[in-house]
């Protein structure tokens, strides 16, 4: 089960912008993967020249708006 609260805070630990491979491990998909989420924008992203970055909030806040329960 996912537990909001421990995955916050392990995020924001990390002080820096998140890489496609840092989004990759953190939600155990491919890099692949993670650079179609950010480029689609269903992740956002912080352009910086050419490179792609996702602040931890915005990863978060996929993650909650993303997030499906069962009914039971």
């Amino acid at each position: 089960m996912f537990k909001e609260k421990e995955f916050q805070e392990n995020v924001m630990r990390i002080s820096t912008l998140l890489k496609a491979r840092d989004v990759a491990e953190i939600l155990q998909i491919s890099r692949a993967k993670a650079y179609y989420l950010m480029l689609r924008g269903e992740i956002p992203t912080v352009r910086i020249g050419k490179c792609r970055r996702v602040r931890p909030e915005d990863l978060i806040l996929y993650l909650k708006n993303n997030t499906y329960q069962e009914n039971q």
